[in-house]
Parts: structure tokens; C-alpha cells; sequence
């Protein structure tokens, strides 16, 4: 959602800056017109790219991945910190990241 890791907090990572998504995310994506997959990574994108309101669960909204597709492929974060998420969510990667390298590697042979 920024271009700069914003830091760390008493209880994970700081936030992104408030209005850089909205005054520079569309401006480059015209730049780049053959985008076939966003991938969105961590609640934060999530949340501004699927439009979502309130407390929709992170768990959710990347175990009904399929929901957002073609257009979006929403993860989880891959930090140290989400070992324990991993951990008790084994579909993860069982399921939704061996469906993730199918469909880049089928983008890339375009």
C-alpha cells in the first residue's frame, strides 16, 4: 500500500501511510495495462482493493480466495510474525499457495 516498510509497533508492523494508496496506486496502474493478477497481501490491501468495511477476518478473506479471482489473489503476509497462522491453518499452504504457483506459472507462459 506503500513503497516504504513504515516500521514496527508495540504489536506488529506500523500501518502505511494514510492517502498514498489513494493519490498514487491508480496513476501506475495505467502505467501497466496487461496486469492479469493482483496479488494482495496482508489485511491492508485487502481491505482497500475488495472494498471491505468493518472487522472481515484476514483468515476469511484469503480462505475464500477463490471469491476474488480472477482479477485478485488475496495472502497472507509472509512474515516471521504469521508462523503461528501458518501453523494453524495448514490449507494454506496445502491448498491456496500450490493454486497461486499454478496460475502465475500459466500468466508467465503467455
Amino acid at each position: 500500500m506503500d513503497f516504504y516498510f513504515p516500521g514496527h509497533g508495540k504489536s506488529g508492523d506500523l500501518p502505511p501511510r494514510k492517502g498514498f494508496a489513494e493519490k498514487w496506486h491508480q496513476p501506475i496502474l495505467e502505467l501497466l495495462p496487461d496486469i492479469q493478477l493482483t496479488i494482495l497481501i496482508g489485511q491492508y490491501a485487502q481491505k482497500y482493493y475488495l472494498h471491505q468495511k468493518g472487522s472481515v477476518k484476514l483468515t476469511d478473506t484469503v480462505r475464500n480466495y477463490e471469491h476474488y479471482l480472477p482479477d485478485f489473489f488475496p495472502l497472507v503476509h509472509p512474515s516471521p510474525r504469521n508462523q503461528i497462522w501458518m501453523a494453524k491453518n495448514p490449507w494454506f499452504t496445502e491448498q491456496v499457495i500450490p493454486d497461486l504457483q499454478e496460475r502465475v506459472q500459466k500468466i508467465l507462459k503467455k
